[in-house]
């Protein structure tokens, strides 16, 4: 099965969720973004390697590597290899001795690892089929523009009101425009929530 590579988008804090954070993964030479939750401590051992940051301890992840270059093991890519009722399943792939070992992994702990070894992230194309959220190019230069635009007082209270919403009593319609509302203000979180119940509807 064809693999489509991924790079690390964006990481930001949830506002809906406490002590969990978006990761954003975009389609290398794509417009498809692949928005993941996850928690804090994932969150917080991603960014720190991005961030080139030391901390005074070892973490997990730091300490898997460790181990993994102690024993002459190099993990060679991340692959999300399966996506089942909203949740990513991920391994990582590694070499030893000549000898190939595919370890199960959560997502947010394999892209943890990922950053550390430096090595590619791989995913399929059903995954971003599903779950991926188109931004179109016009989208993207025009960005900042759409925002300007806006009533700033109009949009707090616009999205107050979504988040407060039972998206799940809102008609189809309704949530296709919200969710390419969500896109258009690169709010991948609110796309993310919206995109599964859409998603949750279609399969039924």
């Amino acid at each position: 099965m064809e693999k489509l590579a991924l790079d690390i988008i964006g990481l930001s804090y949830s506002q809906t969720q406490s002590g969990a954070y978006a990761l954003v993964l975009g389609e290398r030479n794509g417009n498809r973004r692949l928005p993941i939750i996850i928690g804090g401590f994932e969150a917080q051992a991603i960014a720190i390697e991005l961030e080139k940051m030391t901390p005074s301890r070892p973490l997990t992840h730091d300490l898997l590597k460790s181990i993994a270059v102690g024993f002459d093991i190099n993990v060679k890519e991340i692959l999300v290899y399966n996506l089942v009722e909203g949740i990513f399943f991920a391994k990582l792939l590694c070499e030893s001795n000549g000898k190939e070992i595919e370890i199960d992994a959560r997502t947010s702990d394999a892209i943890a690892v990922a950053v550390r070894f430096n090595c590619p992230i791989y995913t399929h194309e059903f995954i971003l089929a599903t779950a991926g959220i188109i931004l179109e190019d016009d989208n993207i230069d025009n960005i900042n523009d759409e925002i300007d635009d806006v009533d700033e007082e109009a949009l707090d209270d616009e999205v107050e009101g979504q988040e407060e919403t039972d998206i799940t009593k809102i008609n189809s319609k309704k949530l296709e425009e919200m969710l390419q509302e969500a896109i258009s203000n690169e709010d991948y979180e609110r796309a993310s929530q919206l995109r599964d119940e859409l998603t949750s509807r279609s399969s039924n």
